[in-house]
């Protein structure tokens, strides 16, 4: 059951929340609706658009955990899982916007999504207010260590290349599709039900090559069952410091994962600076930054306003590569 914040007793108390809404500004990552004093006066519950044990649910029940303290409140954290994302988002955003009920999103529903299906019910940037960035998570294209292709270039060499993904609208998707279509090779995308099974199938050979999160791979990688080929971060990754980038070899693809926490839109700006700033606090504990270094993901302290950016942006350029490189992702699912 939903339960209102406490507004008060009627007279002067309305008229203060009137006057408050009325002159606060609108802007990306806050607004000016009607303020939350006390918040939080109860529990703040976190949705998860996946099942329970992927990245996102990890990262969220480390950073409600350290986030219960500095909140002054509990948490609760409710996985929903469905549509890369969208079911979770469309609960959650329709929802009123008070500050209890938030979300931890993936940037590709917004980035690549858009580029696989076209979704006249799409969730759209406007219909959030975004909190904080929290994570990154950069992939790394692999191969058996039975495979032929010792480095990148044998790979873009080939006539042909079946390379297998986690399925439609993913990041891995995208960045290989990106980096095939720039070297002009003829690849075929093979999807499967999340990173476990591609990886399963890269190391059966049911596939050439396939590109997971950093995590995914390291252990085999280590354990010489993998091999890796090229990174499709910004920069060489700490973990594989040995790793070319896709930029190095000559292939302008960065594709990365990046994880936030949204609400409605219309949260009022100080209930979302006092959640904020509670983040903040949480994502410096002991056992959030544990986790992150033993999953080898990257932290992603963003404002608000820099979530907002990142996700136009990296939606902006993902568009444009595609086209210009004449991508159809569409046939990909």
């Amino acid at each position: 059951m939903r339960i209102l914040s406490s507004r008060g007793t009627r007279g002067a108390a309305l008229l203060a929340a009137t006057a408050l809404a009325l002159s606060a500004c609108s802007v990306q990552g806050g607004s000016g609706g009607e303020g939350g004093g006390d918040y939080p006066a109860r529990a703040v519950e976190f949705t998860v658009p996946t099942e329970p044990g992927g990245s996102t649910d990890l990262i969220t029940r480390a950073l409600t955990k350290s986030l219960e303290e500095p909140l002054g409140q509990s948490t609760v954290v409710v996985n929903k899982p469905g549509a890369n994302g969208k079911i979770a988002g469309k609960d959650v955003f329709s929802g009123n916007p008070d500050g209890y009920r938030v979300a931890v999103m993936p940037q590709s529903l917004f980035a690549v999504g858009p580029l696989v299906v076209e979704d006249p019910d799409a969730i759209q940037l406007d219909e959030m207010t975004f909190v904080k960035g929290l994570t990154r998570e950069d992939y790394v294209m692999v191969v058996p260590s039975s495979s032929p292709f010792e480095k990148v270039e044998d790979v873009l060499a080939a006539d042909n290349v079946k390379y297998g993904t986690s399925g439609a609208g993913t990041g891995n998707q995208l960045a290989q599709a990106l980096l095939f279509g720039s070297a002009k090779v003829n690849a075929t995308a093979v999807p499967f039900d999340g990173g476990g099974p591609q990886l399963t199938a890269v190391l059966g050979g049911k596939v050439d090559v396939g590109t997971v999160h950093v995590a995914e791979a390291y252990e085999q990688i280590q354990a010489g069952a993998l091999r890796p080929l090229v990174a499709f971060s910004a920069e060489r990754l700490e973990a594989l410091p040995d790793v070319p980038t896709a930029t190095e070899k000559g292939y302008d693809v960065v594709v990365d994962q990046r994880r936030f926490v949204a609400a409605p839109a219309g949260l009022p700006d100080d209930v979302r600076d006092k959640l904020a700033t509670a983040i903040d606090e949480a994502v410096s504990s002991e056992e959030y930054a544990k986790l992150l270094q033993d999953n080898y993901i990257t932290r992603w302290e963003a404002d608000g306003s820099e979530v907002g950016d990142q996700l136009r942006e990296a939606s902006e350029r993902f568009k444009t590569m595609t086209t210009e490189l004449g991508v159809n992702l569409k046939g990909q699912s």
